[in-house]
């Protein structure tokens, strides 16, 4: 398996076509897995957004305030509205916004970015990215796309490229039922294919001003295993998540 990122990739803007923009400047496969950053995908969407489009109501005040108060650091009311705008549960309040977004990705302040957005204070992520990923893969003869963002995870230091959304693929690779070298069977492996590619791709796409954001995966092979969609875990299987609604940060 090798990868490689897609060259001289543009400024993206709304309603350009990153599928000609890829096929322009690299010879896919049918076999390819092609990873697209979510930021662009934003920028052609039109996800572009100023902080004026948020006016602040009354909860969104009081969660700049209580942050304010944890962190010591001034907090606009209005990003905290977007984030609420953009979120069907809030599930941390301090000392950060941790929510779910509209489509079950749970990540700080509903993925909003503040970097690399020329001419604008926030980029959104896509609305429906899986949706996105199928138009893009219906423009490439590759047959396969997934969507990447970057995001902190529980009990590690730093960040890693994760998938949101796919197309093409399965987003799971299951083990149960074949056995390991021992002659075991297994019960429980279920590997998360879609994040492991995204992981990967986000080595050579970077993040700040790298201007990478489509990673080519070629040769990757799924192997005889059988495969789910199952990807964003659902509120009453997540066991982490119910915790946090029953938490408070005490300083």
């Amino acid at each position: 398996m090798e990868l490689f990122a897609v060259p001289d990739v543009p400024e993206v803007g709304p309603g350009d076509d990153l599928a000609a923009v890829v096929r322009e400047r690299v010879d896919l496969r049918e076999d390819d897995v092609v990873c697209v950053a979510s930021t662009v995908i934003s920028k052609a969407e039109g996800r572009q957004a100023d902080l004026s489009e948020f006016p602040a109501g009354p909860r969104a005040r009081e969660i700049a305030a209580n942050l304010e108060a944890a962190t010591g650091e001034e907090k606009d009311p209005r990003f905290a509205q977007a984030v609420l705008e953009e979120s069907v549960e809030l599930l941390t309040e301090s000392p950060f916004l941790l929510t779910e977004t509209r489509f079950g990705h749970v990540g700080v302040n509903a993925g909003i970015d503040r970097s690399n957005v020329p001419d604008h204070d926030l980029l959104l992520l896509p609305k429906r990215p899986s949706e996105s990923a199928e138009r893009i893969r219906a423009g490439l003869p590759a047959d396969r796309v997934v969507v990447t963002d970057t995001c902190g995870r529980p009990f590690r230091h730093g960040q890693r490229g994760v998938a949101i959304g796919w197309a093409g693929t399965r987003a799971s690779r299951d083990w149960r039922g074949e056995t390991d070298r021992e002659g075991r069977e297994l019960g429980v492996t279920v590997e998360n294919v879609v994040d492991e590619l995204a992981a990967a791709a986000n080595l050579l796409a970077g993040e700040g001003a790298g201007g990478t954001p489509v990673v080519v995966v070629r040769d990757f092979e799924w192997g005889d295993h059988g495969g789910s969609d199952e990807h964003f875990r659902d509120a009453g299987t997540d066991f982490v998540r119910q915790a946090l609604r029953g938490w408070e940060y005490d300083g």
